[in-house]
């Protein structure tokens, strides 16, 4: 999922307003002067609001419509972190530290690239290259060792690795400046994505091993005592923090109100504008996962539901019991939620508006992956204990 905020066009569109200003012409007219300008600047906010939606992106997938296994990538070496994908190419971490890059239309093997250790958190892709994560023990076996390298998108080959003292984990996020990742000893790391060097990091008190979030200026951790912070991308100083009485497990961001779950089984909405919280929801459970949509915010527990929530009150619109616990975060699309609970032999797709059944995706194996749903090209990729399974609409 892409969360980045596309500068370039932000910068021709003031580049535009300042071509405008600097006319004669244009001066002589100030009606047409309030035009453009509004016209621009409504522009702005548009291209604002895409980094505030995590979920805006639209690639046509139907979820609700027949889905049928377009090809299957066998392996016994599966992790519960989720692949890395551009709009061609899934991108698999396996066990032993081995990453595929696999072709999407037909799964195919692109190349493979063995990086010694175990992967200790999801990867991220750009338009060059995958970041990745890894860890390694000592010689003594008794503390672990982390990297972080980025390896070629087109050749599987490392263009830089750096050591860290202990293993980042959940997930890495990449904006235009860097790539971002937290670690179970406390430290929140800033790398440049072409040397590697890290810009900044900070110390906590704290571990980190959920998925961090990233959309305009911040990036957004949760710790293992419950504290949400956004950190400035480029100084890592603390814009604002937020303490729940639990694990923080999920974040998500729309309109500037800030959606988090925790381990305190309640689901909560931090404005970031006025600097408090909105509300929260209590859940039967843990929280494991919250998504918003354009209708509502998406959160599922371990007490096995997934519950609905209007976003400017957390009132609850629907909830419905799943035959497995959730751990995975749900794939989205504009008709539909896909889940794929643990224990069951189905990935399920619950209708958005009323949480009704709307279809099952056989996964032929019983499932025990962690790792969530992706979708690329219409296409939705799920990992199972035995592989990879992609499914694809009529043709």
């Amino acid at each position: 999922m892409d969360y980045r905020f596309d500068i370039r066009k932000a910068a021709k569109t003031i580049a535009e307003i300042v071509r405008h200003l600097m006319t004669k012409s244009f001066l002589n007219s100030r009606k047409h002067f309030r035009r453009i300008v509004f016209g621009k600047l409504c522009l702005l906010s548009l291209l604002a609001s895409v980094v505030a939606f995590p979920n805006a992106k639209d690639d046509g997938l139907v979820l609700s419509q027949p889905l049928t296994i377009a090809w299957r990538y066998q392996s016994d070496r599966t992790t519960d972190l989720t692949p890395a994908a551009d709009d061609k190419t899934a991108f698999i971490p396996l066990g032993s530290g081995l990453l595929l890059a696999l072709n999407a239309a037909d799964g195919k093997l692109q190349w493979k690239a063995e990086t010694g250790g175990e992967f200790s958190a999801a990867p991220v892709v750009d338009d060059r290259s995958v970041y990745i994560a890894t860890q390694y023990p000592e010689p003594d076996e008794k503390h672990l060792h982390g990297t972080v390298r980025a390896i070629s998108k087109r050749t599987g080959v490392t263009l830089w690795m750096r050591t860290l003292p202990a293993p980042l984990a959940g997930g890495l996020v990449a904006n235009e400046l860097g790539v971002f990742g937290g670690s179970r000893d406390g430290h929140v790391y800033a790398f440049d994505k072409r040397t590697g060097l890290s810009f900044w990091g900070n110390q906590y008190a704290e571990q980190f091993s959920g998925q961090p979030l990233i959309a305009g200026n911040a990036v957004y951790f949760g710790s293992s005592v419950g504290t949400v912070r956004a950190l400035d991308v480029k100084t890592g100083n603390v814009l604002w923090q937020y303490k729940a009485r639990g694990p923080i497990q999920g974040i998500a961001i729309k309109d500037n109100i800030v959606y988090f779950g925790s381990a305190d089984t309640n689901v909560y909405a931090f404005s970031e504008i006025r600097h408090k919280l909105v509300w929260h929801r209590r859940t039967g459970a843990a929280v494991q996962a919250v998504t918003a949509t354009n209708d509502g915010l998406l959160a599922s527990s371990l007490d096995n539901f997934a519950y609905f929530l209007s976003l400017n009150k957390g009132s609850l619109v629907w909830r419905r019991q799943l035959p497995g616990r959730i751990s995975a975060r749900p794939l989205t699309s504009a008709d539909g939620a896909l889940f794929t609970p643990f224990s069951t032999d189905s990935a399920i797709v619950l209708n958005l508006h009323d949480g009704k059944s709307a279809n099952t995706l056989p996964l032929g194996e019983e499932n025990s992956s962690a790792a969530a749903p992706i979708s690329i090209d219409k296409l939705v990729l799920i990992t199972t204990p035995h592989g990879l399974l992609a499914f694809s609409g009529p043709r």
